[in-house]
C-alpha cells in the first residue's frame, strides 16, 4: 500500500466497508467524509488503478453499473496497513 495515494487508500477502505458497492455508492460514502464533491474524473481512474494493482476487483451489476470487491490481496494489504497503524496509535 506503500504506493498508493491517501485517495486510493481511501477508495480501498470505503469498497472494504461496503457489499459489493458500485460507483456512485463510494462516491457518495466518500463525500460525506470529505465534504466536498467528488469528480468521476478523479473516482474511476483511481477505482481502475487499485483493480489493475490487484487490490481490487470490478464486476458488471448491469449493462451499466460496475461493482467493487477487496480482493484477497487487498485484504491483506489494509490488515498490513491497520497493524502499522495500531504501532503509533
Amino acid at each position: 500500500m506503500y504506493d498508493l495515494t491517501g485517495f486510493q487508500r481511501d477508495l480501498l477502505y470505503v469498497v472494504a466497508g461496503q457489499d459489493e458497492p458500485h460507483g456512485l455508492a463510494i462516491k457518495d460514502e466518500l463525500e460525506d467524509d470529505y465534504e466536498k464533491e467528488i469528480h468521476h474524473g478523479r473516482l474511476y481512474p483511481n477505482l481502475d488503478t487499485l483493480v489493475e494493482k490487484g487490490l481490487l476487483e470490478k464486476g458488471e451489476q448491469d449493462r451499466r453499473t460496475n461493482y467493487y470487491i477487496v480482493t484477497t490481496r487487498g485484504q491483506r494489504e489494509l490488515e498490513a496497513r491497520r497493524d502499522w497503524e495500531d504501532q503509533y496509535l
